[in-house]
């Protein structure tokens, strides 16, 4: 149960936003619903958003294992159900995205560098982060100093989703049930 209202004041830049979600994701997403009740936050985070989408460095596939590490470490059930539909929709395995939560148990699932990267998506989210100097110098060796930056900041944008979810109590949105492909 949220413990926030998920029915805030109906000003025009919410009606907004129920349009472009319902459009874009089918419903309107809980997380802005939330966030309606501050229109200055909702508005900075949409933009934060915005730009996060036009990054490119980082392959995309590498970049949704990271978030969904991300989101399992810190057990965000909204940022799970909502990944696994978001990395359906993009057409990635969806063998591999419900094993992000046990990946080390299922490493011949994923590459090494598929890998690496969960591995520095968990350890960027530890209440006390506990990046090693080795992880970053393989990460930037094989993704290059541009891609390490991206991945470092989509894992900071998506511990900030999941700790706000999170403390907001909100969870599934049912997404994944709504994907054709039966989970394994």
């Amino acid at each position: 149960m949220p413990r926030i209202s998920l029915t805030p004041p109906r000003t025009l830049l919410m009606r907004i936003g129920a349009w472009y979600s319902r459009r874009t994701y089918g419903k309107v997403l809980d997380p802005g619903q939330a966030y309606g009740h501050n229109a200055r936050v909702l508005f900075s985070y949409v933009r934060l958003e915005q730009q996060a989408a036009k990054w490119n460095a980082l392959e995309a596939g590498l970049k949704h294992l990271a978030v969904m590490a991300a989101a399992a470490r810190i057990n965000c059930s909204w940022c799970m159900d909502f990944g696994y539909w978001e990395g359906h929709e993009k057409g990635l395995s969806t063998r591999k995205i419900e094993l992000v939560p046990r990946w080390r148990e299922n490493r011949e699932a994923f590459t090494a560098l598929e890998a690496l990267v969960m591995e520095y998506a968990e350890a960027m989210t530890e209440t006390e982060p506990s990046v090693t100097d080795e992880l970053a110098a393989e990460l930037i060796a094989r993704l290059g100093e541009a891609a390490f930056v991206e991945l470092t900041a989509v894992v900071a944008l998506e511990n900030w989703r999941s700790r706000v979810n999170s403390a907001f109590g909100l969870t599934s949105q049912g997404f994944a049930e709504a994907c054709t492909i039966t989970p394994v």
